[in-house]
């Protein structure tokens, strides 16, 4: 995160560093497996990763483009699942191919920034791989290609519930996005990213607490992040609280998700002033109510969309 970013402001180009930021989400990747099988992971994911910042930008130049990412991110959040669950990523889900798509295409840009935006995403996933690599400097003879993994699609949508979870996605998103968009709020990506946090899970019970935790951690956070805003970082040193937000949000996301989101709250919106500097009030309400109102819409979508297995059961 640190260099792309750290590049990009001293060249002054601060709009480009979305781009950026979601190639270098990359690093997330893998980070369980030997270095061959990481390698490989994130590969494909660098590749989506970067395909959905372009496909973000893409859309960014249609008309009224505000009510395009609605349609459009719904249908990702259900693909970007399957393709989860096909290349076994981990971590798992579509959350990060959303949140990139959907910040790319609120961006006002023009058809050149389509080949940059998918530039800097591509040269910023680049710079993942090879830091995941540098270990092998201590050890040179220990050097493997990258493992590939192999697409297991079909495996994917016979899973038990794997069609309806991928219609849940479809109909969450679309509520919540279009909800927040009718109601004119600035960032309705918030909404429906956090629907996708509820959407994800092993059960109904892990995602039903998951999105207790994206509500409770958001309300915590966001007093984290009025001191951060307050202090009114800029360039150089936004960049550097950006990459100490991105260390403690890695230490904490693993153990427990409204802790991090303490992290994940702040590093947000530091990351969006950066781009787009916004009074920091109306965007302290916004994130808040747009990630209730993604949070509850997923939860109602769970509760009436249950799978067939569980119905069965009971």
């Amino acid at each position: 995160m640190l260099v792309p970013l750290l590049l990009l402001v001293l060249v002054g180009r601060v709009e480009w560093t979305a781009y950026a930021a979601f190639g270098a989400f990359t690093s997330l990747y893998g980070r369980n497996h030997a270095r061959p099988e990481r390698a490989g992971m994130q590969v494909v994911a660098g590749g989506f990763l970067t395909l959905a910042v372009t496909l973000g930008v893409l859309v960014s130049l249609a008309p009224d483009s505000r009510w395009l990412v609605v349609p459009v991110g719904a249908l990702l959040a259900a693909g970007g699942s399957l393709t989860s669950d096909a290349y076994g990523w981990h971590p798992p889900g579509p959350l990060f191919l959303v949140f990139g798509f959907a910040v790319c295409a609120m961006v006002p840009s023009t058809p050149v920034t389509v080949l940059v935006a998918a530039g800097i995403a591509a040269l910023s996933a680049l710079l993942s791989l090879a830091v995941a690599q540098v270990g092998v400097l201590r050890e040179p003879g220990s050097w493997e290609p990258p493992v590939l993994p192999a697409p297991r699609f079909r495996d994917a949508l016979a899973a038990p519930g794997a069609g309806t979870h991928l219609l849940r996605h479809v109909v969450a998103l679309s509520i919540a996005g279009a909800v927040a968009t009718a109601l004119d709020w600035q960032h309705p990506y918030w909404a429906m990213v956090a629907a996708v946090v509820v959407l994800s899970g092993p059960d109904l019970l892990s995602r039903l607490t998951r999105g207790v935790q994206r509500v409770v951690g958001t309300l915590l956070g966001l007093g984290v992040a009025t001191v951060v805003l307050a202090w009114h970082p800029q360039a150089v040193t936004a960049v550097l609280a950006i990459v100490v937000l991105q260390v403690l949000t890695e230490l904490f996301v693993g153990r427990n998700y409204a802790v991090a989101l303490l992290f994940i709250t702040p590093l947000a919106l530091l990351m969006g002033q950066l781009a787009h500097e916004a009074p920091i009030g109306p965007l302290l309400r916004d994130r808040l109510l747009e990630t209730v109102l993604g949070a509850v819409v997923g939860a109602v979508v769970l509760l009436l969309v249950p799978d067939r297995a569980a119905r069965h059961d009971a």
